[in-house]
């Protein structure tokens, strides 16, 4: 009896894991879990139906049922998660190539396996790549390169712009792709202490000159780089992975505005184009949206008086993408994140400040975006009708699906809105050249 217990209780254990194995957070482990739940819940039901055949009391009887009910519920939960993602898909695999097209190139994709991204491209399903670390690991710098040009000669071969291929090499704790290429450190670095920060212009220069040279030999031509977060000194330690302080460029937002610019600018003469992030700032925000929702309480008066600067110099004076964050910006819309914000992307970006440029979200992989009250889906439509141009989903690339499954229902049924579509194709077409 003891030991059937025992079974109880990691069936009840297995039963809460098996509801969230697809859950972006456990993506890296994801494998794994699915193949340890269907071996210890089969496992579980065989070894209780054949235990109860011999049973003789109806109270042990009934404690190796209840074994069986939960171990097959929770194979059934992990095996339908499985089901719904083969559906979607199929829906997306199997849709026409032209609605695919005008839908994909609204989306940046992660990948594990290259079959896979090449499959997606082939099909024009998406816009973009993003290259990480589990991509170049114990490659040489030819073989990437080779990977990516075949990409690329895909798009070619189908008369479409070249994919943009993007990675996080900030230098400092977020290097991607270091190795292979140099292990360079954060911005701020460069111009800690110094009072005056055109002293440091030319040392600025080189860094992006060297970065951009070395993004653009191996085939990168979007780089999620710069920080223009302002460092306000906030640590959390519940902050496992945003951890801005370490990674914004000073608390200065005029060194800020300058450093950024100086760095996109030298960037672009590689070819690459930089990316600002994370709008509307995250330097005051403590939670980390990785793994939890966040909030950005500052009024807007003292936003345009500081956070912001950095945002709309580089905006005005380059052809930066901007990273759109996952934090809420209460004092415009205190029920969105900003990634797919109507009132934050088009009232404050497009209307009020007159920007073009191209708006990318943060990884919508996050729990901000995964776990929000819309969901990821209907986070998705929301943000191509909020004004955005591409969507970043590259830590759990099976959300891929998800998204655009969603977009094109959205689509068929009149929910994505076809002037802002149309707006965001010519600005992804103009800034491609």
């Amino acid at each position: 009896m003891l030991i059937s217990i025992l079974k109880l209780f990691i069936a009840a254990t297995i039963l809460p894991v098996a509801f969230y194995v697809r859950s972006p957070l456990l993506a890296s482990v994801r494998f794994e879990l699915l193949g340890a739940i269907a071996v210890l819940c089969l496992g579980l039901i065989l070894s209780e139906l054949l235990g109860l055949r011999k049973e003789k009391t109806n109270q042990k009887a009934a404690l190796r049922k209840a074994v069986v009910m939960v171990a097959c519920l929770g194979l059934l939960v992990a095996v339908a998660g499985e089901i719904n993602l083969a559906l979607a898909k199929q829906s997306v695999l199997n849709a026409d190539t032209y609605r695919l097209e005008k839908l994909g190139r609204h989306l940046v994709v992660g990948y594990s396996n290259f079959d896979e991204i090449k499959q997606l491209v082939s099909k024009k399903a998406v816009g973009g790549v993003f290259v990480t670390a589990k991509n170049v690991s114990n490659k040489s710098q030819e073989e990437i390169q080779q990977e990516i040009k075949a990409l690329q000669e895909i798009r070619r071969s189908q008369g479409l712009p070249p994919l943009w291929v993007a990675t996080d090499q900030e230098g400092g704790i977020v290097s991607r792709l270091s190795p292979p290429l140099s292990q360079l450190p954060p911005l701020s670095k460069i111009v800690e202490g110094e009072t005056q920060v055109e002293r440091k212009k030319k040392e600025v220069i080189e860094y992006a000159r060297q970065q951009g040279r070395e993004l653009a030999e191996l085939g990168v031509n979007l780089n999620f780089a710069p920080v223009v977060d302002l460092n306000k000194g906030i640590v959390n330690p519940s902050d496992k992975f945003s951890q801005i302080y370490r990674r914004a460029i000073s608390a200065d937002k005029d060194v800020v505005a300058k450093v950024a610019l100086w760095y996109c600018q030298t960037l672009e003469e590689s070819g690459v184009r930089c990316t600002i992030k994370h709008f509307p700032g995250l330097g005051r925000v403590e939670t980390d949206t990785h793994i939890d929702s966040a909030e950005l309480r500052t009024p807007v008066e003292e936003l345009m008086r500081e956070d912001w600067v950095p945002f709309r110099e580089v905006m005005g004076n380059s052809q930066a993408f901007t990273m759109l964050g996952h934090a809420k910006l209460t004092a415009v819309d205190a029920k969105r994140p900003v990634s797919f914000s109507k009132l934050a992307v088009t009232g404050i970006i497009r209307n009020n400040w007159q920007q073009d440029g191209i708006l990318i979200t943060d990884d919508f992989s996050m729990h901000a975006v995964y776990g929000s009250e819309d969901g990821l889906e209907k986070a998705a439509v929301e943000a191509v009708n909020a004004g955005v141009d591409l969507i970043l989903i590259s830590y759990d690339k099976d959300l891929y699906y998800k998204a655009m499954r969603a977009l094109l229902k959205a689509e068929e049924q009149g929910k994505l809105d076809g002037e802002m579509l149309e707006k965001s194709g010519k600005r992804l077409e103009k800034k491609v050249s």
